[in-house]
Formats: C-alpha cells, sequence, structure tokens
C-alpha cells in the first residue's frame, strides 16, 4: 500500500478560486455544434434547435465559461456570415476541418445558448485571414447598444439589447505553420496591439487573451510569449496555453503524471510574462488563460510541432465526425490530476477551457437522432467546478514517489483543495496515480476542525472492469462515481482515507475555525 500525508492550513492560500477555471470550449468542428449542442428535428430539440438533453448535461457538468467559435476554426472565419436571416446565410468551405459551414448557427445562436447555459461567452475573433477592422466591427456589432452601423445591424437582426461580451481572445494559435494566417511573434505581437487596442475603444471595459504557445513543446515556446507581451502588453489581460496529453507506447505511469507537465508550462509561461512585466517597470500582471487542455487521442498524420492535426477527408462534407474520443478510467483519473494543477495555479491561472464540450474530445456524447450521455472524464469536471469554492489551499503533500519515463520521479496521491469560509466547508480532490496498489491517505488540518464529513465519492476501475473501461451509448453508467468512506480523527483534526488503485476523488467536510 501506498501511503501520504497531506497537510491543509487555513493561512496558507493561493487566493480565491477564480469561477472562469471552469470553462469549455465549443467549436465549429465536427459534431460540437450541429448534432451536439444544436440539432434542429431531434425529439429533445426545442424551437431554437438547441437539444434538451445536452444542455442539461452541460447544467450538471457546470461551466462557466464557454469560448467560441473557435479554436483553428476561427482563423478562417468571417463572423458576419453568421448573423442575420439564416435563409440568406452562405455556406462556406473551412479549411481548417476540410467541411461545409452551413453557418445556421451564429453568433446569435451562441449568445441564446450560452444564456440558457448560464455560462458567459468567451468570444474569438479572427486574427488569421482578417485583422483590426473586423475585430473592432464585431465587438461593436456585439457590445454597443445602438445608433451606429454594426449595432443598428444586431437591433435588425433580432438583438435589441447588446449581447455584452466582456471576455475576448485576439485569435487562436498562430503560432503553428498549421494555422490560416500563421504568423511570426512580431507579426502577431503588432497585430494583437493594435486589433485590441481598436476593440477597447469600441467598449473599454472588455478583457483580451493574447495568442500563446500552442504547446510547450513548440520551437518558438517562450520566445513566442516574450515577443507577443512586449507588443501588446499595454492591451491585453491574459496570454493563452493550450496542451493536450496521451498515453503513449502504453507508458500509463508518465501518462498518469502529466499534470508534472501542465505545472511547469504554467510556471514557464508565468516567468516569461512577468519577466516583461519587469523590463516594462508596469504595475499590472497578464495572468494566464489555459483556454485549450484536455486528453485527445485521435490526432492523425503527426508533423514536428503539431502532432494533434486531423487529417483532411478528399470529400467536403458537413460536420464530419472528428476526434470523437472515448474516453476510460485511466483519461478521468488524468483530467481530475490536470484539474488539480489548474486549481492550485489559480493565482495565476485565472481562465481555463477543457476542450470541447460535447463529441469532439469531449465529456459529452451524443448522437444524432439519438441519446445524450457523460463520459468517464464528466465526472471530475463536474464534482470539481461544482464543489470547488472560497480559497484555495496550498497543500503540503508528502508521498510514495513512483518513476515515470518522461518527468522522473511523480508523487503517487495528487491532491487540491478548497476552503469555502462563509458555508464551512472543506473541499478536498485526490488522485491515487497507482495502478495496482490502494494509497492510505492521512489529511492534517491546521487551522480548522471537521464537524462531519458531508459527501465522498470515488471514480475507479468497475467491477469486472479494468482500466480501459469507458461509458458507451450501451453501457452510459459503466464508469461513474461510487461512495467513499472516510473517517475523521478523534481530535477532529484529522481525515483519513483509503484510495483504491487508480482512482480519483472528491471529499467534501463541514468545517469550523480552530
Amino acid at each position: 500500500m501506498a501511503t501520504a500525508t497531506v497537510v491543509l492550513d487555513r493561512d496558507f492560500t493561493a487566493g480565491h478560486v477564480p469561477r472562469r477555471l471552469f470553462g469549455s470550449f465549443v467549436e465549429h468542428m465536427g459534431r460540437c455544434v450541429y448534432t451536439g449542442i444544436y440539432e434542429p428535428g431531434h425529439a429533445r430539440a426545442d424551437d431554437r434547435g438547441f437539444r434538451q438533453d445536452v444542455l442539461e448535461l452541460v447544467r450538471e457538468l457546470g461551466p462557466t465559461v464557454v469560448r467560441y467559435p473557435g479554436g483553428n476554426f476561427v482563423s478562417g472565419y468571417e463572423w458576419e456570415d453568421g448573423v442575420g436571416p439564416v435563409e440568406q446565410r452562405p455556406r462556406r468551405l473551412d479549411g481548417a476541418w476540410h467541411a461545409i459551414e452551413t453557418n445556421a448557427f451564429g453568433l446569435h445562436e451562441f449568445v441564446d445558448w450560452s444564456r440558457a447555459a448560464g455560462v458567459e461567452v468567451m468570444e474569438a475573433v479572427n486574427l488569421g485571414t482578417r485583422g483590426v477592422e473586423a475585430a473592432r466591427a464585431l465587438v461593436e456589432y456585439a457590445n454597443h447598444p445602438g445608433g451606429s452601423k454594426w449595432s443598428d445591424l444586431r437591433i435588425a437582426n433580432g438583438a435589441k439589447d447588446p449581447f455584452d461580451i466582456r471576455l475576448w481572445c485576439l485569435g487562436n494559435e498562430l503560432d503553428g505553420p498549421w494555422q490560416i494566417g500563421h504568423k511570426t511573434p512580431d507579426e502577431y505581437g503588432r497585430l494583437a496591439a493594435e486589433a485590441g487596442k481598436a476593440m477597447k475603444m469600441v467598449d473599454p471595459t472588455i478583457e483580451l487573451v493574447a495568442v500563446g504557445s500552442s504547446n510547450s513543446r513548440m520551437p518558438t515556446f517562450g520566445e513566442w510569449e516574450y515577443a507577443v507581451l512586449s507588443h501588446a502588453y499595454e492591451q491585453v489581460d491574459f496570454i493563452s496555453c493550450h496542451a493536450y496529453y496521451e498515453e503513449e507506447e502504453n507508458d500509463a505511469a508518465s501518462f498518469l503524471a502529466s499534470a508534472l507537465d501542465m505545472d511547469h508550462f504554467i510556471s514557464s509561461v508565468v516567468s516569461t510574462a512577468d519577466a516583461v512585466r519587469a523590463k516594462r517597470r508596469d504595475k499590472k500582471y497578464v495572468n494566464l488563460s489555459f483556454d485549450e487542455w484536455n486528453v485527445w487521442y485521435e490526432r492523425g498524420p503527426e508533423t514536428p510541432d503539431k502532432p494533434q492535426i486531423v487529417a483532411a477527408s478528399s470529400v467536403w462534407q458537413e460536420h464530419p465526425r472528428l476526434i470523437e474520443d472515448q474516453y476510460n478510467v485511466t483519461d478521468a483519473v488524468v483530467v481530475g490530476t490536470l484539474l488539480h494543477s489548474l486549481l492550485r495555479n489559480g493565482d495565476r491561472v485565472k481562465i481555463a477551457n477543457q476542450a470541447q464540450l460535447v463529441n469532439v474530445i469531449a465529456p459529452i456524447r451524443s448522437e444524432p437522432g439519438g441519446p445524450a450521455w457523460r463520459q468517464t472524464i464528466f465526472w471530475p469536471f463536474a464534482r470539481i467546478a461544482a464543489l470547488a469554492r472560497g480559497l484555495i489551499l496550498t497543500p503540503a503533500v508528502q508521498s510514495d514517489r513512483y518513476p515515470t519515463s518522461r518527468y522522473g520521479d511523480a508523487d503517487v496521491v495528487d491532491v487540491s483543495s478548497t476552503w469555502d469560509q462563509d458555508l464551512g466547508s472543506l473541499s478536498l480532490f485526490l488522485a491515487n496515480r497507482g495502478l495496482d496498489e490502494d494509497a492510505d491517505v492521512q489529511v492534517l488540518l491546521r487551522g480548522l476542525r471537521a464537524v462531519n464529513v458531508a459527501s465522498a465519492e470515488v471514480l475507479t476501475v468497475p467491477k469486472e472492469g479494468d482500466r480501459f473501461s469507458f461509458n458507451s451509448q450501451h453501457a452510459q453508467a459503466a464508469v461513474g462515481m461510487a461512495p467513499l468512506k472516510v473517517e475523521i480523527g478523534d481530535e477532529a483534526n484529522s481525515l483519513q482515507v483509503s484510495l483504491p488503485p487508480l482512482s480519483w476523488a472528491v471529499v467534501t467536510v463541514a468545517v469550523q475555525k480552530d
């Protein structure tokens, strides 16, 4: 049995939990939009075409902010195509995903859907094939009350009130040679600065996210962030990070330690952003928007810089099935630990978006004309989004360690935690990365006393299953959350929990100040 000791002190915190940390992503890619969140004619669709079975799962999942409309898609997108009477909208070839975009679903539809889902909109502008004026016009269309060309067009298109979109992405992955409109760091930095300046002239209350590196293996990683922020520091509020992980060559040990790479990615970008701040003698901090992250397997042919390029079919079609990954128990544990990393780094990571929401590498799956269901990775996200409240506690962890070929030694037990002083509630999120052994975890509380265990659940390998067990259309509950036993110590200042092999768990405890 592996062992770990976790110390949680109410006075050692990383600040308040950023609610935007629990974001998601809807891109016009594959079946995320069409037959995902939007399917007119489906038995569960409302009169706007929004699938209510999917919406119910989205509300249960609990994302707080959703990025739209891309992704690689946005670098060739003309936002005007997606507004106005649907029957007059043009059909376009989407070069990013080699698909026909009908434009039946556009900005108005997404804003309506986001309101139905109870999420904030995070809108991306095209800085691939377009530039300053198109970005400025879109902010005017979305946010200006009226009495101008673009705001009056919004009103004519049926939206009298502004959409009031606060959060904007200045393009997507323009450091990548696969991106339509790929740019050098200086080219992009200058464009981001000018676009951001023009956008804030229309609405000075908006927040802007500059494109960062598409992954930490990019040859320009570090150099890109430094150059971009050297140009655009004054205009932007966040710099983005993207990262995807997969199990390669049956190396489960390294895969389960992927959060170590995310930790390093975050600390590297924070250091670079702060170096620019120091050079400028600026008082403002640029924080991080980790606005694409997940486990991703079906990547197609590899390139040196971008192993997640999807192979283009020779046939142009509407919403083809793309990267509809089927997630297993191991993937769910990894996703849980990636969420731990984001939460522990919540002092500088203020926004994060799991990519994507439905069907495309997603926690929710649906079938055209058929059902919708939760994938295994649904559960860690849903529980952390619901229960991570108040202050982020900084855990001191002493855990048995195990070797990995990629990241060196890693803790068997991974932990994050929050404390909601107003509710008197402690939330503890734990993972056992060990494949074969239970993990005996002792949690020592400092400045807090446990009153009772409010809830305790664990996701692990199901009976008669293995680490590759998954949920499917015909076995939708094969993997889920199960009760977990947690004991409070005699003096109410400790907890004892035994985690089964390969598991992710959540424990909530009613606490009082000690």
